[in-house]
C-alpha cells in the first residue's frame, strides 16, 4: 500500500508539473483555458477564475488542461482570438513543447535545490554500503544499506578500495565478512560471482575482463556548495540525465536493450518505496529521473504525445497547411495503439518480475 501511495504521489506531482507547463504558456500566449484539473474523474472541488475552471478531481493520477479551440475540426463556434487552433504556428508549438520542458525544468530545480541543501556528491572512500543491487549475492546474504565493512577473512578493512580489492581477488570463494551495524558487529558469509563489465545500459563492454562482485555500491558523500555552484551542477546533471534517457529510448527502440528492461507502474512503485527507505535525497533523485523520462517520452514523434503534435506542426509548416483530418485520425489511432501496447508490455514485465520475486 505504501508503494502504491508513493507512486501516486510521485507520478501525480510530475504529471501536474507537465500539464502546468501547457497551462501557463497557453495563458501567456493569450489562449483561453477552459479547465485545469488536478486528477481525473468526479470533481471534489472546483472554482472558476477569469474564465478558467480549476478542479480537484477524485482520481489523483496526474491531471489535464482543456483549451479553447483545442480541436481544430470541431463545429462549435469559438472566439478565434483565444482559440488554440487559430494561433500562429510558433505559439502552438510553444504551448505543446512547454509540458516536456517543464518536466526538465523540474528535474533541474529539484537537483539544484538538493545540492544546495545537502551538498554536492563526491567520491567516498569509506567502506560503507550505500546501495544493494537487486538479486545479487550481498542482498541475498543479508547485507544492509548503512553497514560498514570492517574485516574480510581476518584482514582489516579501512577503505572502499580495501573492500573492492578483497572481493575482486576472491576468485569466487566464500568470504567471511564482518560489518558494523549500529552498535553491533555482524558476521556475514558471501560468495562473489563472476561478472562482465557492463555500461549504464547493461551492455557488455568488449575487451574488458570479467571481475568478481557481490552487488554493493558505496555510500554517497557530499560537500557544501553555494547557490551558483549548486545550480550549475544541477544544470549539468540534468543535461547528462536527459542525454542518457534519450539514448536509452533510442537503444530500446532499436532493440539494443532487451524489452524485458521496460518497466511500468509496479516497478516504479517498488523503486519509489525502496528509495524512500534510503532517504529524501534518493527520492528527489528518482523523481528527477522520472521527470526527465516523462519529458523525453512526450517528445517522441508518436501521435497522441506532445512530440506527435509537434510533428504535425512541422508538416504543417512545410506544407503551409494542416495535415488532412483523415490522415491525422489514422495517425492518432496508430499512436494510441503503440502506447497501449507499450503500457501492456511494461505491465506484463512488472507482473513477471513480481512473480519471480524480483524487487
Amino acid at each position: 500500500m505504501t508503494g502504491v501511495l508513493a507512486v501516486i504521489v510521485v507520478l501525480g506531482v510530475l504529471i501536474v508539473v507537465h500539464e502546468f507547463g501547457h497551462f501557463i504558456v497557453a495563458k501567456k500566449c493569450g489562449v483561453g483555458v477552459l479547465k485545469f484539473s488536478v486528477g481525473f474523474g468526479p470533481t471534489l472541488f472546483g472554482k472558476t477564475v477569469n474564465g478558467t475552471e480549476y478542479v480537484l478531481s477524485a482520481v489523483p493520477l496526474g491531471g489535464f488542461v482543456k483549451m479553447v479551440g483545442e480541436d481544430p475540426d470541431s463545429d462549435e463556434p469559438v472566439d478565434e482570438a483565444i482559440s488554440f487552433s487559430h494561433q500562429p504556428l510558433w505559439k502552438r508549438c510553444a504551448i505543446v513543447l512547454a509540458g516536456p520542458v517543464f518536466n526538465l525544468l523540474f528535474a533541474f530545480l529539484a537537483t539544484s535545490v538538493l545540492y544546495l541543501s545537502s551538498g554536492l556528491p563526491i567520491p567516498n572512500d569509506k567502506a560503507e554500503i550505500g546501495a544493494l543491487l537487486d538479486g545479487k549475492p550481498a542482498e541475498k546474504a543479508g547485507f544492509q544499506v548503512g553497514d560498514i565493512v570492517t574485516d574480510i577473512d581476518g584482514e582489516t578493512i579501512v577503505s572502499w578500495g580495501d573492500l573492492a580489492k578483497n572481493i575482486r581477488e576472491s576468485e569466487g570463494r566464500e568470504l567471511a565478512v564482518t560489518v558494523e551495524r549500529g552498535d553491533a558487529e555482524v558476521a556475514i558469509a558471501v560468495t562473489p560471482v563472476r561478472q562482465d563489465v557492463e555500461n549504464l545500459f547493461k551492455e557488455k563492454i568488449e575487451g574488458e575482463q570479467p571481475y568478481f562482485a557481490v552487488g554493493i555500491m558505496p555510500a554517497p558523500a557530499r560537500r557544501p556548495a553555494g547557490v551558483v555552484e549548486s545550480f550549475v551542477e544541477g544544470f549539468e546533471h540534468t543535461v547528462w540525465l536527459t542525454q542518457t534517457v534519450a539514448l536509452g529510448f533510442y537503444k530500446m527502440i532499436t532493440f539494443k536493450i532487451p524489452g524485458s528492461e521496460l518497466g511500468g507502474p509496479i516497478l516504479i512503485a517498488q523503486t519509489v518505496h525502496k528509495q524512500a527507505q534510503v532517504g529524501i535525497e534518493a527520492v528527489v533523485g528518482l523523481m528527477s529521473f522520472i521527470s526527465v523520462n516523462l519529458g523525453v517520452l512526450n517528445l517522441l514523434p508518436i501521435p497522441v504525445l506532445d512530440g506527435g503534435h509537434l510533428l504535425f506542426f512541422l508538416i504543417e509548416g512545410v506544407r503551409r497547411r494542416p495535415l488532412e483530418l483523415r490522415h491525422r485520425e489514422v495517425a492518432q489511432q496508430v499512436g494510441l495503439a503503440i502506447l497501449i501496447s507499450l503500457m501492456a508490455f511494461a505491465f506484463y514485465n512488472d507482473i513477471g518480475r513480481f512473480l519471480r520475486g524480483e524487487g
